[in-house]
């Protein structure tokens, strides 16, 4: 992949560049998802090729093309979707391209690269469309040899005829394979049989990764561009009630400056924007405004008031249900014995490699983005409303991303592109600061947790949860009369069976702070306070947390990963508070195990000795790239926990950079391991699910080692 991305992609630069020419086989099926292009767009297609939906695109060369329909920010969906195509294709991945499917929500279905849904939510889809492929391919090659098809079989990109060893390779197939009726039931392997799904196969994208090639938004380019650079209120919401632009225009480059509007839903923010002929400039002419915001109409919040707030409304109101059954009040009211706790979490940052940048070029009657982006059919819909142009002339280019976590969904930083492009009747790139992106949010939302139950003949009796935090739907237009739906996430649905008594409800908590999707979204939260009480209850009845979680988690899949957490942790040989701590958490259809193991920092406080993790994430794809997210999911959970939060003073953000909202360090990450649980069963999320469990099975291993519980987060390890 060529680092030059000022390429004209006419259509016949296009076929200069992918050596597409004459007929090309391009197959595909609907389903809920998206991508885009790394160098050219799948849909420009030369005259003579044949387009049934561009998914697969062989060309007559043979050269097979695979349109990944998601976006690629780490997660793996740049090498897992490919891997998928060309298991059934019978195509080898070392001869294949790969490149991104451009933002149409009439050809893929949903874009939201979010919620840990990219296999999920479309491999059952990409595993029919390339048997269907090969299936079409090998029909083409039977009929001009004039042979039986059941003769014939595919294998690395090629058809071959069994008695007499002839083979045709896809390309000089391809025609003729487009012209045949797809079959509606293509026949698919077995998982014994695969050949690439299930394989720890190195990622395509990381030789281009490591040597530059690969295009991230910052690195975008295109002709005639111009360079922005937005001072925003620090609280939010606040409006320009004036601005001295003088500064700023002497500033060498600067071309313009004006005030801007951007936001998503019905949350909208005003800045001041500086447009200038390249990034420094940009930068150094926004130090130099002056600039009064009127900030009435709005609370101010400081974060001590925020939590103290929280915990007022969960001692005085009952909330909205969420979950309901039996008669948990009644039996909590009749007894004295029972544990009434509350947990709380911090705000968060997302803090991605990347900060938030994006191209836009209003061209007046369409208009284009380019850049880092999760959501491109959420953008097009609200860039369309926002600026009174057809949907279907928002084109959404996604480059790759330098992490995302949910913050690179958000409309606001591509409205805000597309609102200065139209001002200055020009593309230009909008480029937010490490600053910008740690303090202008959105952000995790804090949560505080009121948690009550009470034990009966050593098992629950009756467990009452209740959640006092932002619901992000509200910025979008959600109802405040329903509980928030995620409420429950993280919460393992065989509770529901094994606890008789039991009801969830949302208190509703607002702030002027702006909240939206951090990774595992309320389940990072959510599984703090929920796995933790669990564990508070296990001590209340005198049980192994483990086995305490084993009763009441009577389900084959459950079991079995207790069965591996056990096993390779050799929890059953830990001695007595030796500082062992478990925690199970279930979301986007994958659950995840991990067991902590601390002990004593002969510096102070404890450290972490080792984490085990055990996957139940059902069919699978790449086993190396889901180690890779449970690790980085427990590293994302360990600063969550012990290392960083955003605070606020006067509605103000207190942290700004790394300097102090600190990372965990590779010195400070522990050893560990992961291991997945094999089956046959749907396929489950796993960029996301992997983070839940961390932050309750670490404190309950300190409670173990030391006897002090830990309710609030984050806390510093070596102040235990």
């Amino acid at each position: 992949m060529t680092k030059n991305n000022n390429i004209d992609t006419t259509r016949r630069n296009f076929l200069k560049l992918t050596g597409l020419g004459g007929a090309a086989l391009c197959l595909g099926f609907y389903f809920p998802a998206d991508g885009v292009p790394a160098l050219v767009r799948p849909s420009e297609l030369s005259e003579s090729e044949i387009e049934l939906c561009p998914w697969i695109i062989i060309n007559p060369s043979g050269k097979v093309t695979i349109v990944n329909h998601r976006a690629e920010m780490g997660q793996g969906s740049y090498q897992s979707v490919p891997q998928i195509v060309a298991e059934e294709l019978e195509v080898d991945m070392k001869d294949i391209n790969v490149i991104f499917a451009i933002g149409n929500e009439k050809k893929y279905g949903g874009q939201v690269t979010g919620g840990s849904s990219t296999i999920r939510s479309s491999y059952k889809n990409l595993l029919k469309l390339s048997a269907t492929a090969r299936e079409m391919l090998i029909a083409a090659a039977a009929a001009q040899w004039n042979v039986p098809i059941t003769d014939c079989y595919a294998e690395s990109g090629h058809v071959i005829h069994k008695p007499s060893g002839k083979t045709l390779h896809y390309g000089a197939l391809a025609a003729a394979a487009s012209k045949l009726p797809a079959p509606k039931e293509p026949k698919l392997k077995k998982i014994s049989e695969y050949k690439l799904i299930r394989k720890p196969l190195k990622r395509i994208d990381t030789p281009l990764k490591t040597n530059g090639a690969l295009i991230f938004g910052l690195d975008k380019r295109i002709p005639g561009m111009l360079f922005a650079s937005v001072e925003r209120d620090p609280r939010f919401l606040g409006k320009v009630k004036s601005f001295d632009a003088s500064g700023a225009l002497k500033v060498p480059g600067v071309k313009r400056v004006f005030k801007v509007k951007m936001g998503y839903y019905e949350y909208m923010r005003e800045g001041i924007a500086v447009v200038a002929d390249s990034t420094w400039a940009a930068l150094q002419g926004r130090k130099e405004l002056k600039i009064e915001w009127d900030t009435s109409g709005f609370k101010h919040w400081s974060s001590p008031e925020i939590f103290e707030t929280q915990q007022n409304v969960l001692r005085t109101q009952e909330g909205m249900l969420l979950k309901t059954q039996g008669n948990p009040n009644e039996i909590l009211s009749g007894t004295a014995k029972k544990v009434d706790v509350v947990y709380q979490t911090p705000y968060q940052s997302h803090v991605a490699m990347e900060p938030v940048n994006c191209i836009a070029h209003h061209k007046g009657d369409s208009i284009e983005i380019w850049g880092p982006i999760q959501a491109p059919g959420w953008i097009q819909d609200y860039v369309s409303k926002q600026f009174g142009i057809a949907k279907e002339k928002v084109i959404v280019n996604m480059t790759f991303l330098g992490g995302g976590f949910g913050r690179k969904a958000m409309m606001d930083y591509p409205h805000e592109a597309v609102f200065i492009s139209k001002e200055i009747g020009g593309p230009v790139q909008v480029i937010w600061t490490r600053e910008d992106d740690a303090t202008l949010g959105p952000f995790r939302p804090g949560i505080s947790y009121r948690c009550e139950g009470t034990i009966a003949d050593g098992k629950i009796e009756a467990l009452k949860f209740r959640m006092a935090g932002q619901n992000n739907d509200h910025w979008r237009g959600g109802s405040k009369t329903k509980a928030n739906g995620s409420t429950s996430e993280g919460f393992l649905k065989p509770y529901y069976k094994s606890i008789k008594n039991l009801s969830i409800a949302d208190v509703l908590f607002e702030t002027s702070i702006p909240t939206s999707f951090w990774r595992s979204v309320y389940a990072s939260t959510n599984g703090f306070a929920y796995e933790s009480f669990i564990d508070e209850m296990a001590h209340e009845a005198g049980k192994d947390p483990l086995d305490f979680r084993r009763d009441h988690l009577q389900e084959e899949r459950c079991q079995k990963v207790i069965d591996k957490m056990e096993e390779v942790s050799g929890w059953k040989k830990r001695l007595k508070n030796e500082g062992y701590g478990v925690a199970i958490t279930e979301c986007f259809n994958s659950t995840v195990g991990q067991v902590v193991k601390v002990s004593k920092n002969p510096n102070g406080g404890v450290r972490i000795d080792k984490v085990w993790a055990v996957m139940d994430c059902g069919w699978y794809v790449n086993p190396d790239i889901i180690e890779a997210q449970v690790e980085g999911s427990i590293i994302m959970g360990l600063g969550a926990a012990t290392t960083h939060q955003i605070t606020f003073k006067d509605n103000v953000a207190e942290q700004h950079n790394f300097y102090d909202y600190p990372l965990p360090r590779i010195n400070e990450i522990p050893p560990i391991e992961v291991f997945i649980i094999d089956n046959e069963e749907d396929a489950g999320g796993v960029g996301e699910p992997g983070l839940p469990p961390f932050a309750p099975a670490l404190t309950n291993a300190i409670f173990d080692l030391t006897g002090k519980r830990i309710r609030t987060l984050p806390f510093t390890l070596g102040a235990v």
